[in-house]
């Protein structure tokens, strides 16, 4: 009962906001402005950074026992370009982007529904509550975007490496998968994904919020400069990849067409370890580190710019 009632508290929004702050009450931003600005982010950001996706992707489900296809990063993009043209870097784009948009709005809809009720009087979130909200946001996007997404994606890309690719196209292999395997085909590896997604945006707000509060000080209000935002953005996306690698190699192999191998999360880590060693957890950590730092800076900054203007033009107080 204790326990319920602090996590009640934690999250209880406050009467008044930042009554006593230096820089005046704290602007909070409206939940509908962020999932608006989270998908146009998320869209923008995707089309730029995919192909460092792809190589990733490719990396981390070339196993050793095949032998291996790749000798590293540079290889696989220049099979991939030899073997499919510039556009192979691209393939699985559009189950991407059909999912990032979404993700990024559920996200940033999340967060800032979870932090509005998270501030202390003073209108400010602490690194520790940044946390709790970044959790509730991933595991959330995770469940409603992220899984059949990222199932499908890898799936997408697993078979162009394969002899006789199955899958013309987005919707024809949405189609097969569903029509071979059920809609829990769309859903594997979903316990690594929670983690893996929980864990990201756990750690990527944290920090955000932790360097947010730094760079403002005693002024909840200040204006962050973009390419500042970028920075703050880059350091979080490092920080993730440091922290969640292993959960991504893990989710990988889940969603991949060769997934049936393993029984469980839990038998899957078991099997890399066993067969692969523990370098086999960082496959792949190069163009991810890569890919995410780019993609984190990215979507913050856009973010931050769309709510800019749409507290112009959406007067939400």
């Amino acid at each position: 009962m204790e326990v319920n009632s602090k996590f009640t508290s934690l999250f209880h929004r406050p009467r008044c906001l930042a009554a006593a702050a230096p820089g005046g009450k704290a602007k909070l931003t409206h939940p509908g402005k962020a999932i608006l600005a989270g998908g146009i982010a998320g869209g923008i950001e995707i089309c730029i950074t995919f192909p460092t996706e792809y190589v990733k992707t490719q990396l981390q489900l070339d196993e050793k026992a095949n032998p291996p296809k790749y000798r590293g990063i540079g290889d696989c993009v220049k099979q991939t370009v030899h073997g499919h043209g510039v556009r192979g870097l691209y393939r699985g784009l559009s189950s991407l982007l059909y999912g990032s948009i979404p993700k990024s709005a559920v996200r940033f809809g999340v967060f800032e529904y979870l932090s509005n009720h998270a501030r202390d009087e003073a209108g400010k979130l602490n690194s520790t509550r940044g946390l709790l909200c970044g959790l509730g946001a991933g595991v959330m996007e995770a469940v409603v975007i992220v899984c059949p997404m990222e199932t499908v994606k890898v799936k997408f890309i697993h078979d162009q490496s394969s002899v006789n690719p199955k899958y013309r196209g987005f919707y024809h292999g949405v189609r097969e998968i569903i029509r071979t395997q059920g809609i829990r085909g769309t859903y594997q590896g979903l316990t690594a994904t929670v983690l893996k997604q929980g864990s990201n945006q756990a750690i990527r707000f944290y920090v955000m919020t932790s360097l947010r509060n730094w760079y403002k000080g005693d002024n909840p209000n200040k204006a962050i400069n973009p390419v500042v935002t970028g920075t703050f953005g880059a350091i979080a996306g490092a920080a993730s990849v440091f922290g969640n690698t292993p959960l991504d190699v893990i989710k990988t192999r889940m969603q991949g067409l060769e997934a049936h191998k393993y029984k469980s999360t839990l038998d899957c880590a078991v099997k890399i370890m066993r067969h692969e060693g523990v370098r086999a957890f960082y496959k792949g950590t190069v163009p991810r580190l890569g890919r995410v730092c780019l993609d984190v800076a990215i979507v913050f900054i856009i973010y931050e710019e769309v709510v800019k203007v749409l507290n112009t033009v959406w007067k939400t107080e």
